[in-house]
């Protein structure tokens, strides 16, 4: 027994990744990190924000979006390939401070491998299908059909530069993607018509990477928070 748990390990050693095909398809509920669910690997992507990430609302008014056109997992192995892919080319292309790259999913949900045994003797030592539930093994985002998968935002002259640099991070997912230059300005919600006839009338506050709308009537934030902050600018409390 010894001499075949001493192959085993041999040959636990040098198993590599399992191929994307066996974790694509989104069967079945989340399975998050937990108390329950422990010793899970790290995730590959550490870094969800690229470029100049401190750049004001202001200054990058077009902004491009991959979107998914699955329901499917993307492992975190396959989010840092396209994020490198998609940085290296804005970099290269339209310099490392024309832009702000932002990876809009996580990979939350622990992908699980049940690990069979390849060697000399395993048919002594495996179980089959007997307690198959498997540990874990890696983790990944699960994208539904629609959800963006990363957002750019550049100025005008870029956007040509940032469709190129996204179509090629398209080639590290599984299933289908599409490039879409948005109709809002930058990060925000606000279509980039309405943005500027707003900013010429005083009505836009930013606020970093994104801008509040100001109430065209009164010309004041709606107060946020709790509910004494909007009875205190109300007026209502003494």
């Amino acid at each position: 027994n010894a001499e075949y748990m001493g192959s085993f390990r041999s040959v636990e050693r040098k198993m590599g990744r399992r191929p994307a095909r066996c974790y694509r398809y989104s069967k079945g509920k989340p399975y998050p990190k937990s108390r329950y669910c422990r010793g899970v690997p790290d995730a590959k992507i550490r870094i969800y924000d690229v470029g100049r990430k401190k750049a004001n609302v202001d200054e990058f008014p077009a902004c491009i979006h991959l979107i998914s056109l699955e329901r499917e997992n993307l492992s975190s192995e396959a989010l840092e390939a396209a994020r490198i892919a998609c940085n290296k080319y804005m970099i290269k292309f339209g310099g490392k401070d024309a832009f702000h790259m932002r990876v809009r999913v996580h990979p939350f949900h622990v992908l699980r491998i049940n690990k069979m045994l390849s060697c000399a003797g395993a048919d002594r030592l495996q179980t089959g299908m007997r307690g198959a539930f498997g540990k874990p093994n890696g983790v990944a985002a699960r994208v539904d059909i629609n959800q963006i998968i990363f957002s750019v935002r550049t100025k005008e002259n870029n956007v040509a530069n940032a469709c190129e640099a996204l179509r090629r991070a398209k080639f590290k997912f599984p299933g289908r993607q599409k490039v879409l230059v948005s109709n809002k300005w930058g990060f925000t919600d606000i279509p980039r018509d309405e943005y500027t006839r707003l900013k010429d009338l005083g009505l836009i506050v930013s606020d970093g990477v994104i801008a509040h709308k100001l109430n065209e009537n009164k010309g004041e934030v709606r107060p946020r928070g709790p509910l004494k902050n909007f009875l205190k600018a109300a007026g209502l409390t003494a």
